[in-house]
């Protein structure tokens, strides 16, 4: 009497699994973006730093007044005229915190008009 040795179909996850993780440790070793840093290396520390407005951009007060470089501005028109041509494309603004948002969007509106090609608002953050 001999045996018949029934042999049972095994489903091949496991091996599908080991593959799958051998490609993703693969991508991340290889896909790194950037070298590391010297180990050696001390960052610069910006804790004590003051943040001041870029010298080209247009400070608006709570009250409303405009200045540009400490010199009190009449209009954002005036402004936009004093602005040489390779910088009109790209307008920065810098209001105060406690400037009405109605008053900002109008002077947004005032400096496209005028033909500003793009209107950028400076914010604490942007500044740090």
């Amino acid at each position: 009497m001999t045996r018949k040795c029934t042999r049972t179909e095994r489903e091949p996850t496991i091996a599908l699994i080991n593959i799958v993780f051998l490609m993703l440790v693969f991508f991340m070793v290889v896909g790194t973006l950037a070298a590391p840093l010297d180990g050696k290396l001390a960052l610069v520390r910006t804790d004590g730093i003051e943040a001041t407005a870029p010298s080209d951009a247009l400070v608006i007060h709570p009250d409303g007044r405009m200045s540009h470089m400490g010199a009190p501005v009449g209009s954002a028109i005036a402004f936009f005229d004093t602005l040489p041509h390779e910088a009109r494309s790209r307008v920065r603004i810098v209001p105060d915190r406690d400037l009405p948002a109605h008053q900002l969007v109008t002077l947004g509106r005032t400096l496209r008009e005028a033909g500003a090609g793009t209107v950028v608002i400076v914010t604490e953050r942007g500044l740090q």
